[in-house]
């Protein structure tokens, strides 16, 4: 469906680009030729996931630790993507969620979510968009946000609000960086199953016919998200700004996503936060 060389001589930045579907955008931008920088917090993860892309690619992938929520930190590793040669497009990627009873929540869990999920793409995006206007350097911004930001969600509302706002940044910077040649694009998927997601969502197995509830009856596939990337911030889709895709098979126009933990009993919320604390320590 696409041409091999659709991002050639693009370079591209994913943050959590290491594990996920920033893992596998990433591979999909290389495929059709683009240059690939990775970033997240574990050195180790970025490392061993650069050489598997290398191996089946054969494409140039740089991975580089950085903790996007502090904002010094991405400054030094836009200063470090630059020293190269400058970033074509950046894909706000990395986010933190879990569910919780909203009132329960400390100030402390909700910048857990906060702080990558909003600050870290302000602060990328600010950096990078800054670079591209006093370089006069078109690009592209891609932030992968959710299904939250049209329907609401319960019980992840640290993730719902942060999205929202990146979709609001999205629309805004269209208009105030347009004329600068810069396009801003989201996509909001749907279930595209993780480990690490499906651990923080859908512990212990939690409502385990939901995927049977989609209108198409199944979840969606990676390479279907990397797909629909691959086009939004190639040449191809140059007249796109300002705009979200919502990739979800239809799921959203049936509910949020969070009917069935309303159900849910006090015991099992305690359950709940019992596991996470262990895992916490």
């Amino acid at each position: 469906m696409f041409e091999k060389g659709l991002l050639a001589a693009k370079r591209i930045l994913v943050t959590g680009g290491g594990s996920g579907l920033g893992a596998a955008m990433g591979s999909r931008f290389l495929e059709l030729g683009a240059e690939l920088v990775i970033c997240g917090r574990r050195a180790d993860l970025l490392e061993a996931t650069a050489a598997e892309m290398r191996a089946a690619t054969g494409g140039s992938v740089t991975p580089m630790a950085c903790d996007i929520r502090d904002g010094t930190a991405v400054e030094a590793m836009m200063d470090e993507v630059w020293r190269t040669a400058p970033l074509d497009i950046l894909v706000n990627n990395a986010a933190a969620n879990f569910i919780a009873q909203t009132e329960r929540l400390s100030f402390r869990a909700a910048d857990a979510i906060l702080a990558p999920t909003l600050h870290g793409a302000l602060y990328c995006t600010l950096a990078a968009g800054r670079r591209w206007i006093e370089g006069r350097h078109k690009g592209v911004l891609l932030s992968i946000l959710s299904t939250s930001t049209v329907t609401g969600r319960a019980f992840t509302v640290p993730s719902a609000m942060a999205k929202s706002a990146v979709l609001s940044m999205t629309k805004s910077l269209a208009v105030e960086w347009g004329p600068k040649g810069i396009r801003t694009v989201a996509i909001a998927p749907g279930a595209f199953p993780t480990p690490g997601a499906t651990s923080q969502l859908r512990p212990g197995g939690r409502d385990q016919d939901w995927a049977s509830r989609n209108p198409l009856l199944r979840v969606g596939k990676h390479r279907e998200l990397a797909d629909l990337a691959s086009f939004l911030v190639s040449d191809a889709g140059s007249y796109i700004n300002g705009e979200m895709v919502v990739q979800d098979g239809g799921a959203h126009l049936r509910g949020s996503g969070a009917e069935d933990l309303l159900q849910w009993t006090d015991a099992q919320w305690e359950q709940l936060r019992s596991q996470r604390s262990r895992h916490q320590n």
